[in-house]
């Protein structure tokens, strides 16, 4: 019986033993598996550095870029505001112009009479003047007869 006691125990060291082997080379490769993992992760702590980095700056070129805008706005918003007040002047100068029209237009219509008689005198005060320069011109013929 003590032969089985010593066989159960020398069964047991060698299971443990196959065991210890076992564990160890699985602890092994863990250990070389958590190094690729910790190079992996240290690779990736490195790109979101310079991502953050990358972040940061355009940020500050983003928020440069709106001020800027926000700047040309404020004036564009001025000229458009001039622009504004030259349309609105130009619109007023072209009611009055109309105002201006339509008096003269209105003042013509009145003095319609007055205007044809004073064009009339002057149709007959221009056939006076060339019956006057006709006339004078056959006297200086008659006073120097061309031969």
């Amino acid at each position: 019986m003590e032969i089985i006691l010593y066989l159960a125990v020398a069964l047991i060291a060698i299971a443990f033993t196959v065991l210890v082997v076992f564990l160890s080379k699985t602890l092994k490769a863990l250990s070389a598996t958590l190094n690729n993992v910790a190079g992996t992760l240290e690779g990736l702590e490195k790109q979101v550095q310079g991502i953050t980095l990358e972040t940061t700056q355009l940020l500050h070129k983003t928020n440069a870029l709106a001020e800027d805008i926000q700047e040309k706005s404020e004036k564009l918003n001025t000229v458009v505001s001039a622009v504004q007040g030259v349309g609105s002047s130009l619109q007023n100068f072209n009611d009055s112009v109309q105002k201006v029209a339509a008096s003269v237009g209105t003042n013509l219509e009145k003095n319609q009479d007055k205007i044809n008689q004073v064009v009339q005198w002057s149709n007959v005060a221009m056939d006076v003047w060339n019956k006057w320069k006709i006339k004078k011109e056959v006297r200086e013929q008659q006073k120097y007869p061309t031969i």
